[in-house]
């Protein structure tokens, strides 16, 4: 792993980089080497210093007792009997200076102040050790072979590859002839680099100032490490360059890493295309590299391939030399010092649309030759050239390249991957057809784009040292996501209110559990590197960026922003370079916060703070303020002492308001940095309520006395709009998720839905759908079930018949429609037909009944993936039958994708089963869909042990396809899994994860928590819910 001594030379470095562009080859050398990592080690709230520190010291008294026991000398027990350590071991000062445990005691009886004093000398002597033994420890690992570590030496750096590819689609194979220039930092007769999955033919070394080569004395694959090893006959020198040459070949797999094949059909034909996925640790799949992302170097790419397709690669063409045979080759431009998983190359036959922004970057968007005709693309071109110009403009930084190509594939692992100059997407995540996609499509579309434009910057232009600080590049793309719709959409306002929703709440889900971790974590291997990229790195990252983004106030955090960016500019930077830039910031306008003494708290510790607020009872105007670590199950913390001790805290920006039932004063921020502090609120007074966490940008919880939760409850039955949407929102959110997890009586949240028939805002809605999701399905195969539904079809009802359905007018663009209005609309729909309103369910089965007779689909757009989940749910296997049929004919991918998933709405068993297995068709369906298709069959309460079962019999198959990418094994555990919640599926769970864990440890870990609280909450708390819902459904 690369370890906080890199990153810390790295920032501190950065003041340095603004006349240095590069680090010196000795320095260099010691940000790349793997070196122990010390630095969170010295953090107070790790609770790994906590537990190290007592076992320590209960070592240190059971040795002196046996010393005082066997009257054996101090001198003796450090004399290297037998078994004592050829080393050598570490000695205090203390201990030096007597002969006996005893005399030593005398000795600090007899100074003043005794042991005060000796405890400084005692924790310097315990920093000493550590200090020796990490030493030690670095010192065996330079003995071992540099091929068997988990980080590649660092003896040598790459300064520019010339990479020359053939490649025959119609054997889905590929050549390579690489020649990669390094720099020899020190001396090494091996050259340690990383290939896999290679046929390697040929080695060759020279140095660049002599003709002649060096004697290579062998060359071999060390698979365990994944590195290619080229041993010399004598030793490199330091301060010198070399040229090394490799012939290798590879097939072009059918999977969807490395450089792997896909394939379409086009009138009636089966087409072939080849590209890359390189991220994280793959670009060793596709040619021999230094793949770690600090190994910054030049590229030069040359694409030999038959000409009836097409090459693109990061960088424009340079020339391309067609030869009489049918081939040609293409000639790609030198690149800017980059890391290696953001190369790419593609070789296809698609067609393209292209266009220009005004500083002159061009600007393609290849796909499907049909897709292109229809016009598929435009929507996605005409955004990505605005997108690039606000960026600019944003943080003052041009795009680095001359061009961008934007290319749409039928088969890609992830949503899109932000390779610089080349970004590639799924085509369900750029294609767009106004005719038939909805608001909610448009908007996925826009933020997928947004998010990967942002990479261009955060990521390809200024990458992050090593894995460990992913979050500096996905955290910030991820805000960004928000930043640039509004900047699209100004009226819809998505970072103040959407981000609540879709980041927020859904990420403290997550990280409310005890099998969570930090956003940065330590990664020291690359099969470490995949559990960092999780919703913690993008979302919580996101968050906690939206946080510092407030508290430092939008245009100081644009500074900063903008000077980080000129620092490190074709360079590596870690989080602490990004702590010191935005502390500068600060300075410029005359504030002085250690951003990094703040923000360490939140990215080194897991989890986050809930804030309880309490009333003084005898003091009106004084509250009492405390913060404990959230965490869903609280019996954890009385099983796991690092949990319940005391060493999670938090410097916490908490921004409050008082209120009545008219008014709401201004807020003010409280730094709570005490586990509990008392503070006077001079407005408070017995009439008023308090309300914490203004417009929730704050990443924590905010719980009250119960009164104040009466107060705010009855403030929003009788004038709701005192309290702001966004403060509406999180109300909703964090009752329901403070009672799930104990810390409130079930009844709070579902009482505070009582206003929601007065709500006419979309944000609020969507807060209390997404909230009631997980208590469904905590229910949704309980006996009384009926009782939940009928109280939740009742807060429904008014809005539902206030707001009727959309009409479908197809002439009307479905952009300039009221993204509020028919969001709401299209919320209230949903909850009414999920529950099971009369006139939804007709409605439905209305419109699907007419399409099927008149073959014309008149189903407004912004409700069609309700309309056939609800129509296939409640008719006969006919409707499945048309609905499949409509799947495999249409060519739009918006609508595939929805016609997918309202398949595994069925209430019919059979046809659930008949679907899942046939998911594992990639003829028939995508191996990226696949896994919606189980996840969503698990949501299904009809279906839920049917994916369960089905999960568990494939899970080598789906293992073997999916286990080496990013999110899609996680995210796969975590939806078959989630809403299990009966003691024999627990046991069935825990029992699988004996046989077949199999490096998803983290995602099984998480799932058997999950699952636990899910048992938990039925025994503790569902009958409390149901005799609650009887009394309030008898008034």
């Amino acid at each position: 792993m690369i370890e906080e001594d890199a990153a810390a030379a790295s920032a501190g470095a950065s003041s340095q980089r603004t006349r240095r562009r590069s680090l010196s080859s000795g320095q260099w050398a010691d940000a790349a080497a793997a070196r122990p990592r010390t630095t969170e080690r010295h953090i107070t709230v790790h609770k790994r210093l906590v537990l190290g520190f007592a076992v320590s010291i209960l070592a240190l008294l059971l040795v002196t007792m046996i010393a005082v026991l066997l009257s054996v000398r101090v001198e003796e027990c450090s004399s290297g009997g037998p078994g004592s350590p050829a080393t050598g071991s570490p000695t205090s000062s203390s201990s030096s200076s007597s002969s006996d445990p005893a005399s030593v005691e005398r000795s600090r009886a007899s100074n003043g102040s005794g042991g005060a004093r000796e405890e400084p000398r005692e924790r310097a002597g315990m920093e000493a050790e550590e200090a020796e033994e990490e030493e030690e420890e670095w010192q065996k690992r330079r003995e071992e072979p540099p091929w068997t570590r988990l980080r590649l030496p660092g003896d040598l750096r790459p300064l520019h590859y010339t990479l020359m590819l053939s490649v025959f689609l119609e054997n889905f194979t590929f050549s390579g002839e690489l020649h990669v220039q390094v720099e020899c930092l020190r001396p090494t007769r091996h050259l340690v680099l990383h290939a896999h999955r290679l046929q390697v033919h040929q080695a060759r070394l020279a140095e660049d100032r002599l003709a002649g080569a060096l004697p290579v004395a062998a060359f071999f694959l060390y698979p365990k490490t994944q590195a290619l090893v080229v041993v010399l006959n004598r030793s490199l020198e330091a301060q010198r360059s070399y040229n090394l040459k490799l012939l290798y070949g590879a097939p072009i797999e059918n999977e969807l890493l490395g450089f792997f094949r896909s394939s379409y059909v086009l009138y009636g034909e089966r087409r072939f295309l080849a590209v890359t996925q390189f991220s994280p640790t793959h670009a060793r799949k596709a040619f021999p590299c230094f793949d770690e992302p600090i190994y910054k170097a030049t590229f030069k790419i040359s694409i030999k391939h038959q000409a009836t397709y097409l090459s693109l690669s990061n960088m424009p063409v340079e020339t391309s030399v067609f030869e009489e045979d049918g081939w040609v080759t293409d000639h790609f431009s030198q690149t800017p010092l980059m890391s290696t998983y953001y190369l790419a190359w593609a070789v296809c036959n698609f067609t393209y649309r292209e266009t220009m922004t005004k500083n002159g970057v061009v600007i393609r968007l290849y796909a499907r030759p049909d897709a292109i005709r229809r016009g598929s693309g435009d929507y996605a071109l005409n955004i990505t050239r605005r997108l690039i110009e606000f960026y600019e403009d944003y943080f003052r930084m041009p795009y680095s390249l001359p061009k961008l190509d934007l290319l749409a594939v039928p088969k890609h692992p992830y949503a899109a991957m932000e390779n610089w100059g080349l970004s590639v997407f799924v085509e369900q995540r750029i294609l767009l057809d106004p005719s038939i996609s909805s608001i909610s499509y448009l908007l996925d579309v826009t933020m997928v784009i947004v998010h990967e434009l942002c990479h261009q910057w955060f990521g390809d232009l200024v990458t992050p040292v090593w894995w460990e600080d992913v979050w500096l590049k996905e955290g910030f793309a991820h805000y960004f996501e928000f930043v640039g719709t509004d900047y699209l959409y100004p009226g819809w306002n998505l970072e103040k209110q959407r981000f609540l929703t879709d980041v927020l709440h859904e990420v403290m889900l997550l990280d409310g559990l005890a099998s969570s971790h930090p956003v940065s974590q330590e990664v020291q291997q690359a099969t470490d590197i995949d559990r960092v990229f999780d919703w913690i790195a993008y979302k919580k990252g996101a968050a906690l960026i939206r946080m510092l983004a407030n508290f430092m106030g939008h245009s100081v955090f644009q500074m900063g922003l903008q000077d980080y960016l000129t620092i490190h500019k074709y360079g590596n930077a870690a989080r602490k370079d990004l702590w010191n830039t935005l502390s500068e910031a600060l300075k410029k306008v005359g504030k002085f916060v250690n951003i990094q003494v703040v923000m360490d708290q939140w990215t080194l510790q897991m989890g986050y703070p809930v804030i309880t607020i309490i009333g003084n009872e005898t003091a009106v105007n004084i509250v009492g303020i405390s913060q404990e670590h959230f965490i869903y199950d609280l019996d954890v913390k009385t099983k796991d002492s690092g949990l319940g001790n005391n060493s999670y805290l938090w410097q916490i920006p908490l921004t409050i308001a008082v209120g009545n039932t008219s008014h709401i004063s201004s807020e003010a921020i409280i730094w709570v940095s005490n586990k509990s502090e008392h503070h006077r609120i001079s407005s408070l007074n017995e009439g008023n309520w308090l309300l914490g966490n203004i417009n929730q940008t704050g990443y924590f919880r905010v719980n009250y006395d119960i009164r104040n939760w009466k107060l705010l409850i009855d403030q929003l039955l009788r004038n709701h709009k005192v309290i702001s949407v966004s403060n509406r929102a999180g109300l909703i959110d964090d009752a329901f998720n403070l009672a799930r997890a104990g810390y409130l009586p079930q009844n709070i949240p579902l009482e505070l839905l009582r206003y929601l028939s007065k709500e006419k805002e979309f944000l609020p809605w969507h807060a209390a759908s997404r909230a009631l999701y997980p208590l469904d399905k905590l229910l949704d195969r309980t006996e009384n079930y009926n009782i939940f539904n009928e109280y939740i079809l009742r807060q429904v009802a008014s809005m539902y018949l206030k707001l009727g359905w959309p009409t479908n007018n197809l002439d009307k663009s479905f952009v300039q429609a009221s993204y509020q209005h028919e969001e709401l609309r299209r919320e209230v729909i949903m909850l009414a037909c999920s529950f099971g309103n009369k006139h939804c369910h007709q409605q439905a089965a209305t419109l699907i009944s007419d399409w099927i007779s008149s073959n014309r689909n008149r189903i407004p757009l912004n409700v069609r993936d309700i309309v056939y989940c609800t129509g296939v749910s409640l008719m006969d296997e006919d409707v499945w039958e048309f609905i499949w049929m409509k799947f495999h004919s249409t060519t739009a991918v918006s609508e595939k994708k929805i016609l997918l998933e309202a398949l595994t709405c069925s209430d019919d068993r059979n046809l659930l089963n008949r679907l899942l297995n046939l998911s594992l068709n990639s003829e028939v369906v995508l191996d990226q869909d696949a896994i919606d298709v189980i996840i969503h069959v698990a949501r299904n309460p009809h279906g839920r042990d049917l994916a369960w079962k089905f999960f568990r019999e494939k899970w080598k198959i789906l293992n073997a396809r999916y286990g080496e990418a990013l999110f899609m094994n996680s995210k796969l555990i975590s939806g078959v899994t989630e809403f299990l919640n009966t003691e024999s599926e627990l046991n069935e769970l825990k029992n699988f994860i004996k046989t077949y864990e199999e490096g998803s440890a983290a995602s099984f870990s998480r799932a058997v928590e999950t699952v636990e609280a899910n048992v938990r909450w039925q025994t503790l708390y569902k009958e409390e819910l149901f005799q609650w819902l009887r009394k309030s459904l008898a008034h």
